[in-house]
């Protein structure tokens, strides 16, 4: 089955590229991971983040990256804001909008940039859907992946994609049950 995932995976990421963007300028950038031990590494760093940072909720997820088939990781890289000077980022003027480097994230962004970067996240789990893969957006592993240097950008989330009779993303018991 991880063949077939990460094949639908590549679509997603193909669903996000194609959907609609303001003034259709695209600022996405898309990366699949599909080996076991490129999920495994994420895995245990999500994990070590989470002691290291005292953020809860980073080992449960890593987890399920651990048990994923494939993770898409989608983010917005350098995003120019769209010039409509509509307050929308908490500026008057786009020209006085000032990105800096956040604990996990850079911001604040072009809120019309963020709208393309959901619609984009939407599309791609829309496709997942449409295949069946289970699937789940998370924040922590795209802080992780951005972190880690596996994709470049100011906002990352990650999907994990699993095929299984059960979706491992939701109902979930934790600390997992012993096997």
């Amino acid at each position: 089955m991880r063949d077939t995932v990460k094949m639908v995976a590549e679509f997603m990421a193909l669903s996000a590229r194609t959907a609609p963007k303001a003034l259709g300028r695209d600022f996405l950038v898309t990366r699949v991971l599909s080996e076991e031990a490129e999920l495994g590494r994420l895995a245990d760093a999500m994990a070590a983040y989470g002691k290291e940072t005292a953020k809860k909720d980073f080992d449960r997820d890593g987890d399920n990256v651990r048990r994923s088939d494939a993770v898409l990781l989608i983010a917005l890289k350098n995003p120019a804001s769209l010039g409509l000077n509509c307050g929308a980022c908490g500026n008057g003027k786009c020209t006085d909008l000032n990105t800096v480097d956040g604990p996990e994230f850079r911001g604040p962004l072009c809120a019309w940039r963020l709208v393309d970067f959901g619609i984009a996240v939407g599309s791609a789990v829309k496709t997942a859907s449409l295949f069946n893969v289970d699937n789940r957006i998370m924040y922590r592993v795209g802080v992780v992946a951005r972190r880690l240097g596996l994709i470049e950008g100011e906002v990352v989330l990650g999907i994990p994609l699993s095929a299984t009779g059960k979706n491992i993303y939701f109902d979930r018991v934790w600390p997992p049950p012993e096997k």
